[in-house]
């Protein structure tokens, strides 16, 4: 196996209408997001990946459709870091950390990773 390069932002942190709840649509609530990117070029010699365009695509799903389902949110984030020139792998993790389950938590997480198709 040869070198393998990932890029990481952790503990993103937004405040946005999430969930399907009516008062999940009218009061903005926490959103934490992880993103990582594997290179398709782990070499000393590849392109750099700037840290702000991986911040990038985050903030345009957080600022751009609703968010009703975190699924579809790890997957909007996922298509857009896949994107990103030199980028062959995205891990997306988003935490909602205001879930109404009735007992204590201390988040909601869902995980989707995803390898850029061939």
């Amino acid at each position: 196996m040869g070198d393998s390069l990932a890029v990481s932002l952790r503990g993103l942190r937004f405040h946005a209408l999430v969930g399907i709840l009516p008062h999940e649509r009218e009061i903005a609530q926490p959103l934490e997001v992880d993103i990582t990117v594997w290179r398709d070029d782990a070499s000393r010699a590849a392109p750099l990946l700037d840290y702000r365009a991986l911040h990038d695509v985050v903030s345009a799903r957080v600022r751009g459709a609703e968010i009703r389902y975190l699924e579809d949110f790890a997957h909007d984030v996922c298509d857009g870091a896949l994107a990103l020139d030199g980028v062959a792998r995205a891990r997306i993790a988003v935490r909602k950390p205001h879930v109404p389950l009735g007992a204590p938590l201390d988040h909601a997480e869902v995980v989707l990773e995803r390898e850029r198709a061939s």
